[in-house]
């Protein structure tokens, strides 16, 4: 008899707001391995729906970081358990401000990647689209904060 794999979309507390009609996060459960989180694509939105300093790539690369980080945080993960990034930009020549923001929120050994140039994004001003896959361990359930302590 073959076990069911069974995902769960979710819209984590914590987690910035979706921009549009999708869930945040897809999560599937791997049993002691922990939980698989697919983080839906996160654009630099402010709360109030606008889009964060339209056409900068460092300053939008920052906040897509910040946002991807705050869905995983949300699921009980850290950047340290993300195992793929796929970043959608406008500029190629911009891509040194997002190669440097990436260094600074991935210290040592980065995640697997794709980079993409696209023609444009679905909000105009908007630079940079990055979506992520994670393992989250066992030992931190969905919703437990990243540094909280284990179950007994």
């Amino acid at each position: 008899m073959k076990a069911e794999m069974k995902a769960e979309l979710a819209d984590p507390e914590g987690a910035p707001p979706p921009a549009g009609p999708y869930s945040q996060v897809a999560r599937v459960p791997l049993g002691a391995a922990g939980t698989l989180l697919m983080v839906s694509g996160q654009v630099a939105v402010a709360p109030d729906g606008s889009v964060t300093a339209p056409g900068d790539m460092a300053a939008q690369s920052e906040a897509v970081l910040d946002a991807l980080e705050a869905v995983v945080r949300a699921e009980g993960g850290t950047l340290a358990d993300v195992l793929n990034i796929r970043t959608f930009i406008t500029d190629m020549d911009a891509l040194p401000a997002y190669a440097a923001a990436r260094r600074r929120r991935f210290p040592g050994t980065p995640p697997t990647s794709t980079t993409v140039a696209v023609s444009a994004l679905f909000r105009p001003g908007a630079v940079i689209e990055a979506e992520a896959v994670a393992v989250v361990p066992a030992r931190r359930a969905p919703g437990t904060p990243a540094g909280a302590p284990a179950p007994e």
